[in-house]
C-alpha cells in the first residue's frame, strides 16, 4: 500500500487515534526529558481544538493513521510541532515525507523557512533534523529552568527545492 501525506480533511475525527499515535511515538523520551512533554496535557478534545488554529498534516496508509505533524504559520516561517511517526514505521522515510509536505505548505503561504524545537536530551532528533536540512539557531530553557532544555532549529526554503 502507498503512504499518503496530506492536510487532514475537514471531516477528520480520529482524535483519540491521533493522541494514541503521539503517545506511542513520544514514549521513548518520557524518562529522558525534563521537564515532561507538553503532550501529557493534551487530550482528544484539545487536539481537535489545536487543529482549528493550526494545520494538521497526516500520513495514512489506507485507513491507518501512521504519522502526523502540526504546522502553524508564524511571521517568516512555518512552525512544525508534535511530529510523530508510529514506532513500527520509523526509519521508512515517512518523517521526511511529512517535512516535504510542511515545506510545500510553507512555500504556498509565502514563508521562507521551517522551524521546530526539540529537547536538548534527544540527540538522535538533532541528527535527524540536521540530515533534513535544519540547523540549530537557538537554545532555550523552559520556565523555571536555568539550563538549556530545548533547541530551536530552522530550515531555509527555496522555491522548487524539496
Amino acid at each position: 500500500m502507498v503512504v499518503e501525506v496530506k492536510l487532514a480533511p475537514p471531516e477528520f475525527a480520529d482524535w483519540a487515534g491521533l493522541l494514541a499515535l503521539l503517545h506511542a511515538a513520544f514514549a521513548y523520551q518520557y524518562d529522558r526529558i525534563d521537564p515532561p512533554s507538553s503532550l501529557h496535557a493534551l487530550n482528544a478534545e484539545l487536539l481537535a481544538e489545536k487543529a482549528m488554529s493550526e494545520h494538521l498534516l497526516i500520513a495514512v496508509e489506507g485507513d491507518a493513521l501512521i504519522a502526523c505533524a502540526f504546522a502553524k504559520p508564524q511571521p517568516g516561517h512555518l512552525y512544525i510541532g508534535k511530529v510523530a511517526v508510529s514506532p513500527h514505521r520509523q526509519g521508512e522515510g515517512i518523517g521526511r515525507l511529512l517535512m516535504q509536505a510542511a515545506q510545500e505548505l510553507a512555500l504556498q503561504k509565502g514563508l521562507a523557512a521551517l522551524e521546530l524545537e526539540t529537547r536538548i536530551e534527544l540527540h538522535e532528533n538533532h541528527r535527524t533534523f540536521a540530515a533534513l536540512g535544519f540547523a540549530r539557531i537557538a537554545e532555550n530553557a523552559h520556565a523555571g529552568y536555568n539550563r538549556t532544555t530545548s533547541i530551536r532549529m530552522r530550515k531555509r526554503l527555496t522555491a522548487g527545492a524539496v
